[in-house]
């Protein structure tokens, strides 16, 4: 009994065994079940036309089941025909039995499909952005895929997954600009879609490693994740300005090589708009070269920046709805000279812009007003730290430190390039070996600068510049200057220096201020505000004339002599008068020294070395909407007395028409002559029968004179300088 039983157990497991090889690998086939399944299937969705021959029972040994498999079967959707491999339609046995087959599951492998035949099934794709890009941007590639459909107890669909392979497909981003030869796995179901394993290439860039999660229920999102490296040249650049227009600088890039690593994560809402978005880079920029189209203005000189070029710089930037943050560092180069560390973090928020930046310069620094020069070559520390929102702009600090030199400004505010506040300037420099600068500003309830050393060589060049803008214009405060030392042209020094005043929209109102240039020489300023006109009274005075006038060339050479000059301000237009009494010019021009060697004092002064002598110059001029008419130049001296008048333009066109007597002793002689002398020349001081009448125009630098050499002394002239010599006297 037992070995029957043996027997009859083995039998049982040999076929058992026998079936399911069968199963698994050759099939049992039925032609009962193909039309029942094809109706069951075709039933539920009248799109769909499913025709199935020559099906097999198989076995599914990894999921221990069995199913109905159909080679070469008949699939048509929306009467555009699928082509499938085979198709496997797993049902419930205990249904069948029933005669009421229920489906669990049906498993489609595909045929290899072209991208073209694949543009045919677009139009049952949502959403309709997805399937114009199908149809209008894909150009070419390949196809492999499986499709696993599920349906619930009542036959209904209920869920699908879809696996698969794409092969050399070529997709348009933009006019010009293809990804090609692309390839890439896919895994999805109902709810997301999985995209490994990308490679692709573009014009001068090329995509590895990436993935791709498309979440599509409950809410529609895009993560990615990709490795990107740049080889792109000035004409491949070209074709990318469009894309990235709002990068301007992107259009100055001539040479880029670079290996960046991209995150990227963009959430729709229900539109299939973009909800947020994050794209988030870290990597190397290996070099990088910009060939600026408009050269650059550099704030620290006159010299423009024409190329910029970064190597071995750390990327790291996270752009997001909110907020564009870049943080790079590495090493930089302008106009193609050595290359300096520098760091770098660029941060928006809306629309305010914080920007960090610390960097070493080696390029020539020029601030006239302090008179600092960083030569060329010597490497610097920079460290800005600013803050900008449209026209508003917070400098919050900027620190130039170089050697013994150091440059720092803190809580800088500007409104449309107007200064409207200001926490501290520090300024501490030396020339040659020797501190030049050392003082503070300060913005409180008044305006204070104070310090032992300021360099004013260069302030009145600086005063002197014609400017359309007045940046201070926001500014109305009361200020106080006080410097120990004051380091004024030519070398002189002014002591003790003290200043209080009132300045209004940038421009002083008050002053009242004195300073001290040693050995009993002062120099005073004053200004008064009448309110009831609105003008302002301006009075200068000092006893040595020369540091206030070193950047006009009329006074070149002269020395000696008290200064006084009065102004009234009437707005922008000015009334003026300059009186400058015994002085001397040294080094006057070729003509001039001729000239007045026919007299005997001036061949007296020019032997001694001292200059050309005079007794008095004195100037009433009239500045009206930036035309300066010089009503009348008269100067008065032993030798030489000269009467002009003209005007100079906003171009620095300059005309001039005057009469100079260069030999004023002669004149004298002759006039002591009897009879003759008291005929043709009368007996006041200055007057005289011979002169020169000249004229003088041109452009600055470029003015030509013409000449008169003998002319009678015209009665304007005689009269002026009896006149002056009766004030004299």
């Amino acid at each position: 009994m037992k070995k029957l039983f043996l027997i009859f157990f083995l039998f049982i497991l040999i076929a058992l065994i026998t079936l399911t090889i069968v199963l698994s690998t050759i099939g049992l086939e039925t032609n009962k079940l193909s039309n029942i399944i094809s109706k069951k299937i075709n039933q539920k969705d009248n799109n769909i036309y499913i025709k199935l021959n020559n099906i097999k029972f198989k076995l599914d040994i990894k999921e221990v089941n069995l199913f109905l498999e159909a080679g070469e079967p008949v699939i048509n959707y929306k009467k555009i025909d699928i082509p499938t491999k085979n198709i496997k339609v797993y049902i419930d046995f205990t249904s069948l039995i029933k005669s009421k087959p229920k489906i669990q599951k049906i498993f489609f492998d595909l045929e290899e499909i072209d991208i073209n035949q694949f543009k045919k099934l677009s139009h049952i794709i949502k959403p309709s952005n997805l399937k114009s890009i199908i149809n209008n941007k894909i150009k070419r590639g390949k196809l492999n895929s499986e499709l696993e459909i599920y349906v619930n107890k009542n036959n209904l669909f209920e869920n699908f997954i879809i696996k698969g392979k794409v092969s050399n497909l070529d997709i348009e981003v933009m006019d010009g600009i293809n990804i090609k030869k692309t390839n890439f796995n896919f895994f999805g179901d109902k709810k997301d879609i999985l995209i490994k394993n990308i490679f692709g290439e573009l014009e001068g860039a090329t995509i590895k490693d990436g993935d791709v999660k498309l979440n599509i229920y409950p809410k529609i999102s895009i993560k990615s994740n990709f490795t990107s490296n740049l080889r792109l040249k000035e004409k491949q650049f070209s074709k990318y300005t469009n894309l990235l227009k709002n990068l301007n600088l992107i259009s100055d890039i001539s040479d880029l090589e670079a290996e960046i690593n991209n995150s990227l994560i963009i959430n729709f809402d229900k539109t299939y708009k973009i909800k947020n978005y994050s794209f988030k880079n870290n990597g190397k920029i290996l070099k990088a070269n910009f060939k600026f189209k408009k050269p650059v203005n550099n704030f620290f000189s006159k010299k423009t920046i024409n190329t910029l070029s970064l190597i071995n710089s750390k990327i790291t930037s996270n752009f997001n709805k909110k907020d564009n943050d870049i943080i790079i560092s590495g090493k930089y180069s302008i106009n193609n000279k050595d290359f300096l560390s520098y760091k770098l973090n660029n941060k928006i928020e809306k629309e305010i812009l914080n920007l960090n930046l610390d960097a070493e310069y080696n390029q020539g620094i020029s601030v006239d007003i302090i008179n600092y020069q960083k030569p060329k070559d010597l490497v610097a520390d920079l460290s800005i730290n600013l803050e900008k929102n449209k026209d508003y702009l917070k400098i919050k600090k900027f620190h130039l430190n170089e050697k013994n030199n150091s440059i720092l400004i803190e809580d800088l505010k500007l409104n449309n390039n107007k200064v409207t506040s200001l926490k501290k300037i520090s300024v501490k420099t030396k020339k040659k070996e020797e501190i030049n600068n050392d003082f503070d500003i300060f913005f409180k309830k008044k305006i204070l600068i104070t310090g032992s050393k300021f360099d004013a060589s260069n302030l009145s060049k600086v005063l002197s510049k014609k400017t359309s803008t007045n940046n201070f214009s926001k500014i109305n405060k009361e200020i106080e200057i006080d410097f120990t030392n004051i380091i004024a042209p030519l070398s002189e020094n002014l002591k003790n220096f003290k200043l209080i005043g009132v300045v209004e929209k940038g421009k002083f109102i008050k002053i009242s201020a004195k300073g001290d240039f040693g050995n009993n020489n002062f120099l005073d300023i004053s200004m008064k505000n009448d309110k009831k006109n609105n003008k302002k009274y301006l009075e200068v005075y000092s006893d040595l004339p020369k540091p206030l006038l070193t950047e006009y060339s009329f006074f070149k050479g002269l020395t000696n002599g008290k200064l006084l000059y009065t102004s009234i301000i009437d707005g922008e237009d000015s009334r003026s008068n300059l009186k400058i009494e015994n002085f001397k010019v040294i080094n006057a021009p070729g003509l001039i020294k001729l000239l007045s060697l026919a007299d005997l004092g001036g061949l007296a002064d020019l032997a001694g070395g001292d200059g050309l002598s005079f007794d008095i110059l004195e100037i009433n001029m009239n500045n009206q909407k930036g035309l300066l008419k010089l009503d009348e130049i008269l100067a008065l001296g032993p030798s030489i007395s000269v009467l002009m008048d003209g005007y100079q333009d906003q171009s620095g066109l300059t005309s001039l028409r005057g009469t100079l007597v260069p030999a004023k002793s002669l004149n004298k002689l002759i006039s002591k002559i009897p009879v003759l002398g008291n005929i043709v020349i009368p007996k006041e001081v200055g007057e005289g029968l011979f002169g020169i009448s000249f004229k003088m125009k041109g452009p600055t630098g470029k003015i030509k004179t013409t000449i008169n050499p003998i002319k009678t002394i015209t009665p304007r002239f005689i009269q002026k300088i009896i006149e002056r010599n009766r004030d004299t006297k």
